[in-house]
Formats: C-alpha cells, structure tokens, sequence
C-alpha cells in the first residue's frame, strides 16, 4: 500500500498583463498573477513566508521575500485551498517569476513549496 503524502501542496497560477497601468515608452510592464494554492496532503498546513525571484527579460533580477501573501499567513486544512491576487513591474515585455513558499504544517514540520516558474508577457497583435 503506497504511503500518503502528508506534506503535498499544490500551486497553480495565471497572469493577466495590464496594459493601462502599463507604460512601454517607460519601460514598466505591469503584470497581475492569480495563484491558488491547494493542500492535497493529509495535514493542516500553514503558509509562512514567501520566497520569489523575478527575472526581466535582459538578465537583470530581483529577489522578493516576507511574510505570507497579500497580509495573510493562510492555515490550510486538508483539501482546503486558498487564492490570492498580487502584481509585479518589470522593465521588459518579457519576463519570469519563481520561488517558494515556507510552509509550516500543524504537527511541528517545516518545508518549502517550489513556485512553477511562469512566464510574464506582453501580448502582442500579429499583423
């Protein structure tokens, strides 16, 4: 019989560029991202800390870190999932986001959940 995983959280996200808070002539690129993030473990665990690295498109990078997402530090029981909305500026059309959220589950077990690196890019209109 294969053993549950106690400690699986899954993460999933979505961007949407917004161009009216964009500016090209500037170099700012706006970008929203919807992540949900699902317990699919076997115990509650709490979101602590969040870890991200934004790539732009010429090389250059920055590290993000703090405490918890949009204000919150989400206790997510078994099966629970939660979503949030954020946004990030980069001075390229294209860009990445990664990193990792420090999760805390309730029996005492720290560990880290790998953000997916995802892609952040203006839409273009092919002519």
């Amino acid at each position: 019989m294969a053993e549950e995983k106690k400690y699986e959280i899954d993460v999933s996200v979505r961007t949407v560029y917004l161009p009216d808070q964009s500016d090209e002539d500037a170099e700012r690129h706006v970008f929203a991202y919807i992540i949900t993030i699902a317990n699919t473990g076997t115990v509650a665990t709490q979101l602590i800390s969040r870890h991200w690295i934004i790539d732009n498109g010429d090389g250059t990078s920055q590290e993000v870190r703090g405490l918890g997402v949009v204000g919150e530090q989400p206790l997510l029981k078994p099966g629970d999932s939660f979503e949030y909305t954020s946004g990030t500026v980069i001075s390229t059309p294209v860009g990445s986001m990664k990193g990792s959220y420090q999760m805390a589950a309730e029996d005492g077990v720290h560990f880290d959940v790998a953000i997916p690196e995802f892609i952040l890019s203006v839409p273009r209109i092919l002519h």
